[in-house]
């Protein structure tokens, strides 16, 4: 395939963006070339301005878990744009989705709206902390919740690419209140607890983390997380900004029957417009302004458009909660494909998948945790990526991002998909 018009469209863009790109990662840094400059997408397939169509299995980082333009969702977006596109002021629109939102999710009573996943936990922590009335947090190495100062100590994805997982101009008052764990090690988040006695307001964890590539919790993971939690009083911060409304209706904390006490949300819940929120019971809720002392406020937030975007998203998929079966049972099969078809030519790689996310690491060593998601073969990646690319095929230009599946893909999509990765694993 060919990507001049991409190429020169990118070389104009580096002129007056940095980078080129307004998020670092679409700027192919991890896999070199130049990034692929989109002019429209429908379904399962993204068309950029060379003419080019390829199979997308990032799907906007997980939105558009029923497609690119969904109908019910277009139309929404166009009706209520006719009406107004911003107000700053109170709409019926935003109570309807919050209802529907607090009945589909688990250990939720009231639920706020932002404008990004970044502000969605920005904002839980900051709640966290003033209901706690302590000042710690614990994150984990590899889970990132967005570029805010207090979760930039170390991160995935784009952080990780760079090379700079500890950002310049987060201060060290700042990271001092940040404390490290490694994801699925119980025992090194005990020690952690035990050396901060009664300073931790929350945990915060990725309950699937998505940005060191797909990596599902350890079997007694996160309900140890949850008793930890519950013997000393810190609360237990679901970042669900990937997972929620993905995994299932109820997100992660449905399907694997762990409560958190505030959970936050993004991607699917806007529709594919820029949308956060976070909630909890009413008890934590109640401490935000203007109930209560915590302040978080915004212009944009409950914004008409996102607001009829994501509540069409929510219905579709309210309504039809089979869903979630079909996306598993068609990660499943790209799996198991994918799996032969690389064991066949010899290649040493390791398949993480849950639900409708899956990533594939070049690497025996099973990933379970930031460091061994490092241990991928780059190299290798870079290779796949950029064969995938040629053969039409769209994943994450990093090897540290997982693929989410959208029900717009066909199975023969899927058997394409791992027909090209025969053929491309062939020449590793």
């Amino acid at each position: 395939m060919v990507y001049k018009r991409s190429s020169q469209l990118f070389a104009e863009a580096e002129k007056v963006i940095p980078g080129g790109v307004n998020s670092p990662v679409r700027a192919f840094k991890a896999v070199g070339g130049t990034p692929i400059f989109v002019k429209s997408a429908k379904g399962a397939y993204l068309y950029d301005e060379d003419g080019n169509r390829l199979i997308d299995y990032i799907n906007s980082w997980g939105p558009m878990i029923l497609g690119h333009a969904y109908e019910p969702v277009v139309q929404a977006v166009i009706e209520k744009a006719k009406l107004g596109t911003s107000f700053g002021m109170p709409t019926e629109l935003e109570t309807q989705i919050a209802a529907l939102a607090v009945s589909m999710v688990p250990n939720i009573d009231k639920i706020r709206f932002v404008n990004s996943g970044t502000e969605a936990c920005m904002s839980a922590v900051r709640l966290a902390r003033g209901f706690a009335k302590k000042d710690k947090i614990i994150k984990f190495a590899g889970c990132y919740h967005g570029h805010s100062d207090s979760f930039l100590i170390q991160a995935g994805s784009g952080a990780i690419t760079f090379g700079s997982p500890n950002s310049p101009g987060v201060t060290a008052g700042t990271a001092k209140d940040t404390l490290l764990a490694t994801y699925n090690d119980l025992e090194n988040v005990a020690a952690l607890i035990e050396a901060n006695k009664n300073e931790i307001a929350a945990i915060i964890v990725e309950p699937v983390a998505g940005n060191m590539g797909c990596i599902p919790p350890n079997k007694g993971f996160l309900e140890g997380l949850r008793q930890m939690c519950t013997d000393n009083d810190i609360l237990l911060i679901f970042d669900e900004v990937m997972t929620g409304f993905r995994l299932a209706a109820g997100g992660v904390q449905e399907l694997l029957n762990v409560n958190a006490d505030i959970v936050c949300f993004g991607k699917v819940i806007g529709g594919g417009l820029p949308v956060g929120a976070f909630a909890a019971r009413a008890e934590i809720m109640n401490y935000l302004a203007p109930l209560g002392p915590v302040y978080q406020a915004g212009t944009l937030s409950g914004n008409p458009l996102a607001m009829a975007a994501g509540l069409a998203m929510l219905q579709a998929l309210d309504n039809d909660r089979a869903i979630f079966q079909r996306l598993a049972e068609k990660t499943a099969y790209l799996a198991a494909g994918i799996d032969k078809v690389l064991k066949a030519n010899n290649v040493t790689f390791t398949i993480n998948t849950i639900g409708s996310m899956i990533s594939v690491h070049f690497d025996a060593t099973p990933v379970i945790d930031f460091q061994t998601a490092a241990k991928g073969d780059n190299e290798t990646f870079k290779k796949f990526f950029h064969g995938l690319l040629q053969e039409g095929i769209y994943i994450a230009p990093s090897a540290y991002e997982t693929w989410f599946i959208t029900d717009a893909l066909t199975y023969e999509d899927l058997d394409f998909t791992i027909q090209a990765i025969d053929k491309i694993s062939k020449t590793f």
